[in-house]
């Protein structure tokens, strides 16, 4: 079992669960700040999604003077040349190979388990995702970047898998150079990535929200 605290939403109650969705939160955001997407995503009726939504552990930052906050890992240094804990990425994508695990265990076959991340979120999703033994539906990285890009260690299961990378192009937090790069880095480690990029900043738009939706229509099919 996971050691985070997680929120769990199914979009359809009346029907068994046939796949699951792994959302992780951004740096000082927890399980919560997603929850609410799940209705506005239109999933259709027929699917009863399991959404789990963890909780990072609360620990210093160095970028915000030490405070202490959900984080994935420690960032030590922004801007282009950005410096962060990989060691701590890697083990929150640990973490995260605990609940596909969990999934999987739970009855959900991996190929219709989805991660899907906003920010730092999404950073250790695209390291989770990309090195996990079984292969996966696909991952939603939403602005952020792939900070891994050249140590994540690629399992053979997840060759041509379906990566879709939305981005603000006045994203002031993370220019939407570092999206675009992920996109990049996704393609020549053999990922198949689709690219949106939406007029907004570090934040996550209704546009994108219809996107992402059909995007996952279109994974998990009929």
């Amino acid at each position: 079992m996971t050691d985070l605290p997680v929120i769990e939403r199914v979009s359809n109650n009346l029907a068994e669960v046939n796949a699951s969705i792994i959302w992780l939160h951004g740096l000082g955001a927890d399980g919560n700040d997603f929850a609410p997407i799940v209705p506005e995503l239109g999933l259709p009726a027929a699917y009863a999604v399991r959404f789990l939504f963890p909780s990072a552990p609360s620990i210093p930052v160095t970028i915000n003077q030490g405070m202490v906050m959900p984080a994935w890992y420690d960032i030590m240094e922004l801007g282009e040349n950005r410096r962060l804990d990989e060691d701590g990425l890697r083990a929150s994508a640990g973490k995260v190979h605990v609940l596909l695990k969990q999934e999987i265990d739970r009855g959900v076959p991996s190929e219709r388990i989805l991660l899907a991340g906003f920010s730092q979120g999404g950073a250790v999703c695209l390291e989770a995702g990309l090195s996990f033994q079984d292969r996966i539906g696909g991952i939603i990285a939403l602005s952020t970047y792939f900070p891994t890009a050249t140590s994540v260690v690629v399992h053979p299961a997840q060759s041509g898998l379906p990566v879709l990378v939305c981005h603000g192009s006045m994203d002031p937090m993370l220019n939407e150079s570092l999206g675009r790069a992920a996109v990049e880095s996704l393609r020549r480690l053999g990922m198949v990535p689709e690219y949106h990029a939406y007029p907004m900043v570090h934040q996550v738009s209704p546009q994108e929200i219809v996107q992402i939706g059909q995007w996952i229509r279109a994974i998990l099919g009929n």
